[in-house]
């Protein structure tokens, strides 16, 4: 089960893409588009309601293999360490994979608890344009260096003990949510 996490201000055709691809290249049943209520990291002016964000990342999922989810609001978690840690705990079976772009991979250790998120669950970093070079010579990715695993073997990443973790160098797609955002404001 693959869990790609974010603010889907709005939801648009790269985490779809991502979905997909980690869908295939990690052999995954399913993916959760977890719709966070509010990322401690952005600000809150601009963000859309939630009900407005998962809509739309509702309209990106096919309800099956992909679902758009707010569980988050739910488990009442702010932070991703604590969301992976309810989410391992209330699906002791799921073998869980977190993943992320590379964008986020560069910022990872701004994140509440970041050393705990990458050993609850192995996870897998796909390629964003502009961000890959940094998200590899980034401080997570020099540390968690002993723990990254070939990108030919992604496909038994959830069957890998945490701290593991690939980089997929895959397609990229260049959707950006801040640019659909500009343009929306007309700028």
């Amino acid at each position: 089960m693959g869990l790609l996490g974010g603010s889907f201000n709005p939801a648009h055709a790269g985490h779809l893409h991502i979905a997909r691809i980690a869908l295939a290249r990690l052999r995954l049943q399913q993916v959760w588009l977890l719709v966070s209520p509010g990322n401690p990291l952005k600000p809150a002016r601009g963000m859309a309601p939630l009900g407005q964000r998962l809509a739309s990342a509702q309209g990106l999922a096919d309800g099956c293999r992909i679902v758009a989810t707010a569980i988050e609001s739910a488990l009442h978690t702010r932070f991703t360490v604590d969301t992976l840690r309810v989410l391992s705990q209330r699906f002791p079976r799921v073998k869980f994979i977190w993943l992320m772009g590379a964008d986020n991979l560069v910022q990872l250790p701004r994140w509440r608890r970041w050393k705990k998120i990458v050993a609850l669950m192995p996870f897998a970093v796909l390629a964003r344009p502009t961000y890959n070079h940094r998200a590899l010579a980034s401080r997570a990715a020099l540390c968690l260096r002993p723990a990254r695993r070939p990108a030919c073997s992604a496909s038994i990443l959830a069957a890998t003990t945490a701290p593991s973790w690939a980089f997929l160098s895959v397609r990229q797609h260049y959707a950006s949510a801040t640019e659909i955002r500009r343009q929306a404001m007309g700028e």
